[in-house]
């Protein structure tokens, strides 16, 4: 039997990503603006979501670039 993991399990709301780094939305949109957010999948109604492996590996590279 092939089990799917949840969406929610794989990829993170912005408000998921807002929250561990404490930021707004305003300053996660202003981010992604600038191509300085993590990799973005948008999906068919317009909401965004972050693949949390994706999500992890950007966190690191802040902590490198510090």
């Amino acid at each position: 039997m092939n089990k799917k993991k949840p969406i929610s399990r794989i990829h993170l709301t912005v408000a998921e990503v807002c929250a561990e780094p404490g930021v707004s939305r305003s300053t996660f949109y202003d981010w992604r603006a600038a191509r300085k957010a993590p990799p973005c999948l948008k999906l068919p109604d317009g909401d965004l979501r972050i693949k949390r492996a994706d999500f992890k590996r950007w966190l690191e590279s802040l902590e490198q670039s510090a």
